[in-house]
């Protein structure tokens, strides 16, 4: 689904062009002829690994269209889930790229893990891919008893795994070191020239997390959120961002969890809710960078936006291919290729 022309010198790449479209779905138009109650369940269709961040992200520009007050347990449930979908999508990536450079087991593992996660959303709102649990002013279900519980088990049993299983394996294979250190680097200020986000940012030195420097939601009174930033901007420093990333999901999950509130988790809007008049950009951190909703709604008796644009940064992330690609070895291209992290669903809206 997505296609490199290269032109090359012998096992040197001149030229990269990469080809896109071929996934093309017309997301945004759907959003444009679905009400706004059912447009999450459309957003689940981007970036289909790490679904609840674009859920959360549709919801808040129609909130802040419409100047809705969510409420404080809902706000809490929602980083949770956010956190939860940022680690499933990090592990995904996590035992793909593993297979990219030649390591099978991680990929198992990953997915192991992963399917703890996905056992728990599925607890939550009854699916395991297709969540549509984000409404606008809230969620559609507060947390089934004892979720809360099997949250904090499996966090305890994951967090001694990336260290003792992800580090141990990976960083003690020296062909696995060989393959990222010092391969497909970007420098700041090149970075910033493309507008590269999220954890492809912060590994070239980009000190910039939108939970903390356009704080959202509840994240500016988490007092563990500490972006995990590197230096180096090669293929290692983004594996090591993302590792850091799934230790700071953990530390915020359980800071939500010890304060969380009652109460009730949606705003009543009714059934056949019609946003005012307005227009918003709502933005959330998604897992592979900034993940946002342009939104006009003409307001009257209309039940859909008018105008729905979605920022999707695997599409964004992948302008530097070009740039990163060229001078390369054809060797490094899938180990430079797979520290991008992207996913076409959402490159092809």
């Amino acid at each position: 689904m997505l296609r490199l022309v290269l032109k090359l010198n012998g096992e040197k790449i001149v030229e990269c062009v990469p080809v896109m479209g071929y996934l093309h779905r017309g997301l945004e138009k759907i959003f444009e002829w679905r009400t706004y109650h059912q447009g999450p369940r459309y957003a689940d269709q981007a970036d289909y690994v790490s679904n609840m961040l674009n859920e959360h992200a549709y919801a808040g520009a129609v909130e802040a269209i419409a100047g809705i007050d969510v409420p404080r347990r809902a706000e809490y449930l929602r980083v949770i889930v956010d956190e939860l979908s940022r680690s499933a999508s990090h592990l995904i990536w996590l035992g793909t790229f593993g297979l990219d450079v030649g390591a099978t087991t991680p990929f198992l593992w990953c997915l192991r893990d992963r399917e703890d996660i996905l056992d728990i959303f599925e607890e939550i709102c009854g699916s395991r891919m297709n969540f549509n649990y984000y409404r606008p002013g809230g969620l559609l279900y507060d947390f089934p008893p004892g979720i809360l519980g099997k949250i904090e088990r499996f966090l305890d049993r994951w967090e001694k795994r990336i260290d003792s299983d992800y580090r141990e394996l990976l960083e003690g294979n020296e062909i696995f070191l060989d393959r990222l250190v010092g391969v497909g680097e970007i420098p700041r200020e090149v970075a910033l020239q493309y507008g590269i986000t999220g954890p492809m940012a912060r590994a070239s030195g980009i000190d910039w997390d939108l939970r903390r420097d356009r704080p959202y939601s509840i994240y500016s009174e988490l007092k563990t959120l500490k972006p995990v930033v590197m230096q180096e901007g090669d293929a290692f420093a983004r594996y090591q961002v993302r590792l850091g990333e799934m230790k700071l999901a953990i530390q915020l999950i359980r800071e939500c969890i010890d304060k969380l509130p009652g109460g009730p988790v949606r705003a009543r809007l009714g059934h056949v809710w019609k946003c005012p008049r307005g227009e918003a950009y709502y933005t959330v951190e998604g897992a592979k960078g900034e993940v946002g909703f342009y939104m006009i709604s003409r307001g009257g008796s209309d039940p859909n936006p008018y105008r729905a644009k979605m920022r999707g940064p695997s599409f964004l992330n992948l302008q530097i291919v070009p740039w990163i690609m060229k001078g390369r070895l054809i060797a490094d291209l899938v180990a430079i290729l797979g520290s991008i992290d992207f996913v076409l669903g959402e490159v092809d809206r």
